[in-house]
């Protein structure tokens, strides 16, 4: 199986939640790679049996979270018949950034197989358990 970890990160979180992902994935034997949103790796992309993508959560303390820069985004190119996964990196509360950002990933085409709110300063673990969870639904 072929994976590609695509981030959208503003102080670097979400990319080094990325980088635990790939590493975890390559640990269980899958090929994989992470690209930001700006940069995105598009043969990894095309090869890709699992697109996972990843935003750091944007908004208030406690109300109007959204997934940061999901313009970025939804410019990416269609995922249709891709499975795919979405996470969100947070400090105090999510909102509805998991539920929007999968939506925003549905509308590219994919088939949304998962998400995980991820906390900044459980990044590994989340990461880890993130990865565990999914391989668990593709694999079946």
């Amino acid at each position: 199986m072929r994976a590609v970890v695509i981030h959208e990160s503003l102080t670097g979180n979400t990319e080094k939640a990325a980088e635990f992902m790939v590493a975890r994935l390559a640990e269980a034997g899958v090929e994989a790679v992470s690209c930001p949103t700006t940069a995105v790796d598009y043969q990894a992309l095309a090869a890709a049996d699992l697109v996972i993508i990843g935003s750091w959560t944007d908004g208030l303390f406690l109300f109007g979270q959204k997934p940061g820069r999901a313009a970025r985004i939804a410019q990416l190119p269609y995922l249709t018949g891709k499975r795919a996964a979405v996470y969100c990196t947070y400090a105090i509360e999510t909102g509805r950034t998991l539920p929007k950002l999968e939506e925003l990933v549905r509308g590219l085409g994919a088939d949304v197989v998962g998400g995980m709110a991820i906390r900044r300063n459980r990044l590994a673990e989340g990461a880890e358990e993130f990865v565990d969870r999914l391989l668990g639904v593709v694999a079946a």
